[in-house]
């Protein structure tokens, strides 16, 4: 191997760590890429009734700041109440456990507990991981305020992203050749569809799962019924997973209360998943890009490993991304015009990527300023 390729195998090595070493910067930029793209539509409406950009600009911001303030103005005193009515219910909960567990060691015969490690030990357990909780109070304190200085990035960058995209966006397109800039723009185009159905279709979900999950939660008188609506809400983003890890809370409550009410809280959260994977999704996520279930849970599991709790909530968006690459690129410029030509013998040319776009000359101008 000659001395160039060494350099430029060593360059790449070192960019991937570098890349690696902030990825966490990375996503919260992706994150405000994606913000920004939402709005970016808000925006665009404003600009068809002949309101110029930079005022158009601060409409949307504006909003966005009424509907966060609103919601914590109008919801957060109520879950302020219901948080301290949880820390009077969870000496409870734990008494209750505590009682569940010395019935099991009744009912169950002694061989089986034997074998059964821990079981014994199951109250204990809980204790110990909420003295570990209240030890770490001022590592939670610090990760707090990391998270509120991440908060004020995102946001600052989802603004400056907004106010004037096209620099950004032209400057991505010129790191491709000068022939494949239009077909570039056309695939960012695509994206930027997929990820605004996408956001479209995924908040209205959550706002009619909540909604169906509060009513449900009253109706059959589970306690903090409006926390675990947003819970269910919120989880909703996280497709496969959240649903299910959204169910645990109110399990819980409702068996403090009676096993009937418990197997009413299943049926609950059941009857809501059917009635949002049989009407809501096709409704509401035509515009959508499909994804297998499968790769959706794969991505949660992956991200979340590499990334963590940013990774989960960022894995279906850049899936969606990287799919839209793979197809666009990968499959239809590059695997669906490979062809293979034999020649005289046993020789076998394969016949490179020809890619013949319309207007491949125009000026680099013409592409950015689109």
């Amino acid at each position: 191997m000659r001395l160039g390729k060494w350099i430029g195998l060593f360059a790449l090595v070192v960019s991937i760590y570098i890349l690696w070493q902030i990825r966490q910067v990375l996503l919260i930029v992706f994150a405000a890429i994606v913000l920004a793209t939402a709005l970016n539509q808000i925006v665009k409406i404003l600009q068809k009734i002949r309101i110029k950009r930079g005022f158009a600009v601060g409409i949307s911001v504006f909003l966005l700041l009424i509907i966060i303030s609103g919601f914590f103005a109008l919801i957060a005193p109520r879950i302020i109440e219901q948080l301290r009515e949880f820390t009077f219910i969870l000496p409870k909960f734990l008494d209750q456990i505590q009682l569940w567990n010395n019935w099991l060691l009744k009912v169950i015969p002694e061989q089986v507990l034997n074998e059964i490690q821990g079981l014994r030990y199951l109250t204990q357990g809980l204790q110990t991981w909420l003295d570990r909780i209240l030890g770490n109070f001022f590592l939670i304190i610090s990760q707090s305020l990391n998270i509120v200085l991440n908060l004020l990035l995102f946001l600052i960058l989802t603004i400056m992203l907004l106010i004037d995209p096209k620099p950004y966006r032209s400057g991505f397109i010129m790191l491709f050749p000068a022939f494949y800039r239009r077909r570039m723009d056309e695939i960012l185009h695509k994206c930027e569809s997929y990820l605004v159905g996408w956001i479209k279709g995924t908040l209205l979900t959550m706002l009619l799962i909540g909604t169906l999950s509060y009513i449900g939660l009253l109706i059959l008188g589970v306690r903090l019924p409006l926390i675990n609506a947003i819970v269910a809400g919120f989880l909703e983003f996280i497709p496969n997973v959240g649903p299910t890890l959204s169910l645990i809370p109110p399990l819980l409550l409702a068996l403090l209360d009676a096993p009937w009410k418990a197997v009413a809280v299943i049926a609950l959260y059941f009857g809501i998943q059917q009635v949002e994977s049989l009407i809501v999704v096709p409704l509401i996520m035509k515009s959508q890009v499909s994804l297998l279930p499968v790769i959706t849970l794969l991505a949660v599991v992956i991200f979340g490993s590499f990334f963590g709790f940013l990774g989960v909530f960022l894995a279906i968006p850049l899936v969606i991304v990287v799919q839209v690459f793979i197809q666009e690129i990968l499959v239809k410029d590059v695997l669906n015009h490979w062809q293979s030509s034999s020649k005289s013998g046993n020789q076998t040319n394969v016949a490179l990527v020809d890619i013949n776009f319309k207007n491949q000359n125009v000026a680099d101008d013409s592409i950015i300023n689109k």
